[in-house]
């Protein structure tokens, strides 16, 4: 059980949405996937993770400030004796080490996440000593994707392969050392000094006109939906779901892209598209939101 979970970020839910509903430059399409395959790899980590049966916590995702500079935490697992700090990476292929530096098959260098690791530890350590916990950190890259190879990796370094990863978490597991009442503590002060948006989003610019109109299948992503009664079918992969879900989703959508925008009537019908009747957009948002205003002032939040 994860102490804080993990979840998609809005960078990248914007971007996904952005993907289906136009038609990105090549550099936001490249920042897009990678950001996708990035969270991927994270996620394959997590369900390594939570096999752990020692007595632990485990942080997901954290963004944190100390001194004025924003530093990020892939995960963090808080043992009695220690805290394990790890950077994901999903790399896949071939890659080689040269001092102290990182390239992939086709000469590229590649920013060292060795570099990132130790500037997020030194960060992390002086914000520890700040709040008063005293306790060792112990920082590596784990690097997730089976795929990848790593060339020349000199000994000594805090990598973690995949074919290393299942025998690190076994020794872990092996720790007997109970948690304190100052662990919790120290975990709940993390938690709460979580920044859950970051301010260096990379979004291209987008308007409401330039966007593609209608409810996605929430399994393909297709916008080839019917309703039939009570249901959204996608004929691309048969997927059905509930019109009120999928309109409710598709609301949830909306509000991501255009935070600024009132939810009304009329603006979800045209975004939702496939739904025709306007009482029917009426009645989902009356039953799921507060309606504030009268007439054609009325909007929901």
């Amino acid at each position: 059980m994860f102490y804080k979970s993990r979840t998609e970020s809005e960078e990248l839910l914007i971007l996904k949405a952005l993907n289906t509903r136009m038609t990105l430059s090549d550099k936001d399409k490249r920042y897009y996937f990678s950001l996708k395959k990035g969270y991927e790899g994270e996620v394959l980590f997590d369900s390594m993770t939570e096999k752990l049966d020692c007595d632990c916590l485990i942080l997901n995702d954290l963004l944190l400030k100390f001194n004025n500079t924003l530093f990020q935490i892939d995960t963090l697992i808080i043992l009695s004796d220690a805290l394990h700090f790890f950077e994901v990476k999903n790399y896949d292929g071939d890659y080689f080490y040269e001092q102290d530096r990182l390239y992939n098959k086709s000469k590229s260098e590649i920013t060292n996440p060795l570099n990132q690791l130790g500037r997020s530890e030194a960060l992390l350590r002086q914000l520890l000593q700040s709040l008063g916990f005293k306790i060792p950190v112990h920082s590596s890259v784990v690097f997730i994707n089976p795929e990848f190879t790593l060339y020349q990796a000199p000994l000594g370094k805090p990598f973690i392969f995949p074919t290393q990863i299942n025998r690190f978490l076994k020794n872990l597991n092996t720790t007997s050392l109970k948690l304190n009442r100052k662990h919790k503590l120290l975990a709940d002060k993390l938690i709460s000094l979580h920044i859950k948006t970051s301010p260096f989003k990379q979004l291209p610019t987008y308007d409401y006109d330039q966007l593609k109109k209608g409810i996605t299948c929430a399994k393909c992503n297709s916008f080839l939906l019917s309703v039939e009664g009570r249901k959204c079918v996608c004929m691309e992969c048969d997927h059905e779901e509930s019109v009120d879900a999928a309109v409710m989703r598709s609301v949830a959508e909306f509000k991501l892209l255009f935070p600024k925008q009132k939810v009304t009537t009329n603006i979800i019908h045209e975004w939702c598209k496939v739904v025709g009747s306007k009482t029917r957009i009426k009645r989902i948002l009356e039953k799921n939101y507060k309606m504030v205003g009268i007439h054609q002032w009325t909007y929901y939040e």
